[in-house]
């Protein structure tokens, strides 16, 4: 269809408002979280809600929802700069940028070029922007965004200052460069553990999905939905509160002998790290089931930028197309583990009352279609 009518994306998408949510990691779930948080003031919103981030899937998730008020839609990274004017919007909002997939998408710097296009080109359009991510803040700083400080979990492609190429310098709770004076910039909106400063209001989230990352995701669609959509606070934190799955993200399934086994997807080294340090603190075992195919990275070279040394002492099972490889990595790291392709059957001889089964993306596609 978008080969046959090029206008098909502003055709279908009509007079709605429009938010595109874009994001390394995170882009999925924050899309669900600001599409609740709109639900539950009474909106009515359609979004592409399997993932489907290219023009395809967002043409077909707003056909889905032709009379709905409002288009929450998220977009792979690569491709935002290419449909924010057919889709005439009026909001982005921007969680992170970090490695992934190099095979496909280049260089971090390549995308956060591209986003700042974008805002320079359209300084109007509304923005909500990660504060602590230094890419971010470069391609976002044109628009005079609505920041929130989320901290710094990952710095590791965040090393150079994106505006002059100097070495950043970190502390706890900011970055700065030493040479052209670029820096995170000052905003009253920060998240504090499980509580949303916007402003003088501190607003607890009531997560129901796990970690860290989640909270960050959350704090970010409760902003859009309460600055740009003036969402009355307790009805958009009812809306991400009643959230628990995501397009089978978390979710929990049983296996054959009765046990539960949860799901998680992990695409990349920054999405990893997260996931690691919410299992270090549980006694589940973990399967890490990795596969090397087009939507996962040909080049699996970035298991050795994953810190797999926070399982040691935990029972591990390598698994995957690519179980060797990640044998080989964990060998390295001290942690013990045995090798079974089959991500099911690995669950399956791990001991505990739980199982925790942490997927790259094709893996996570086919362990969700599964029958268990």
């Amino acid at each position: 269809m978008l080969g046959i009518e090029p206008d098909l994306l502003a055709d279908v998408v009509g007079a709605r408002r429009v938010a595109l949510v874009s994001a390394t990691n995170g882009k999925t779930t924050t899309t669900r979280l600001l599409a609740e948080a709109l639900r539950a003031n009474g909106s009515s919103v359609a979004t592409n809600h399997t993932g489907a981030n290219m023009p395809a899937g967002i043409a077909a998730g707003l056909a889905r929802e032709p009379d709905s008020d409002v288009a929450v839609i998220e977009v792979d990274e690569r491709w935002l700069p290419k449909v924010v004017d057919p889709l005439g919007t009026d909001l982005l909002v921007l969680g992170n940028l970090t490695r992934d997939q190099l095979d496909r998408f280049g260089e971090v710097r390549v995308i956060a070029a591209g986003w700042r296009e974008v805002c320079t080109a359209r300084p109007e359009i509304a923005v909500v922007a990660n504060s602590s991510d230094p890419n971010v803040v470069w391609a976002a700083e044109p628009a005079n965004p609505v920041w929130v400080a989320l901290g710094a979990p990952w710095r590791s492609d965040a090393a150079t200052c994106p505006r002059c190429a100097a070495l950043l310098t970190w502390s706890a709770d900011r970055f700065d460069c030493p040479h052209c004076g670029f820096g995170q910039p000052d905003s009253p909106n920060r998240l504090d553990g499980d509580v949303l400063v916007l402003g003088t209001e501190r607003i607890a989230m009531h997560l129901r999905l796990p970690g860290s990352w989640n909270r960050m995701n959350a704090a970010l669609a409760l902003t859009a939905a309460i600055e740009h959509f003036e969402v009355p606070i307790g009805r958009a934190v009812e809306g991400v509160a009643g959230v628990e799955v995501v397009s089978g993200r978390f979710s929990t399934r049983r296996l054959p002998d009765g046990r539960d086994a949860r799901v998680l997807l992990a695409k990349n080294p920054a999405g990893w790290t997260e996931v690691l340090r919410w299992l270090q603190d549980r006694t589940a075992g973990v399967v890490l089931a990795v596969n090397a195919h087009v939507a996962d990275g040909r080049d699996p070279s970035w298991l050795w930028d994953v810190p797999y040394e926070l399982l040691r002492g935990v029972p591990v099972a390598a698994s995957g197309e690519r179980a060797l490889d990640v044998a080989v990595r964990l060998e390295y790291g001290g942690v013990d583990c045995f090798v079974e392709p089959d991500p099911l059957a690995a669950a399956a001889r791990l001991p505990g009352d739980g199982v925790d089964i942490v997927a790259s993306y094709t893996q996570f596609t086919r362990l969700t279609k599964r029958s268990w």
